[in-house]
């Protein structure tokens, strides 16, 4: 991960929030959790005391890839990035060719999508293609259950 996660601004801000919250809270949880399977008895046949040493393992896992992260964040300066296309970090507004429904897109690296905000990385199938194209563009996407087809009417930072 030398070359750095592209984040918005917003995207890294959460980030650190999770990072904060596992080193604080969580690990507090999972010190109890496993001070109360101590005083169960004998660890070697302590399900409770396994329990809470693998969610400290994976804990202190994703502590250590946060931590990375964020120390090799690129964080997006819109200004700098043209919004006459789709690159990451852009608003999109689209419409669905087929259903005339419109849709807000935001493109976004894959740790900051969240299909229920409308934050699509910009991996996906759907972010993948509209990546690089222009407002007018007719985007034609193969996507698991399908095909979508959608107009850009609409490109903003």
């Amino acid at each position: 991960m030398s070359e750095g996660t592209f984040l918005t601004r917003e995207g890294c801000d959460r980030l650190k929030e999770e990072l904060k919250i596992l080193k604080t809270v969580k690990r507090r949880e999972i010190a109890s959790a496993l001070e109360k399977a101590r005083q169960l008895g004998d660890l070697s046949e302590n399900a409770e005391y396994d329990s809470a040493k693998q969610s400290q393992a994976i804990n202190e896992k994703r502590i250590r890839e946060l931590e990375e992260k964020i120390l090799t964040a690129r964080i997006l300066d819109n200004e700098s990035i043209s919004s006459d296309k789709a690159y990451i970090g852009a608003k999109l507004k689209l419409v669905d060719i087929d259903s005339k429904e419109e849709i807000d897109y935001m493109l976004v690296s894959e740790d900051e999508a969240d299909y229920g905000q409308n934050r699509i990385s910009i991996s996906s199938p759907v972010g993948k293609a509209l990546l690089g194209r222009k407002i007018g563009d007719i985007v034609n996407i193969k996507v698991p259950a399908g095909a979508l087809r959608y107009k850009i009417t609409g490109i903003s930072r």
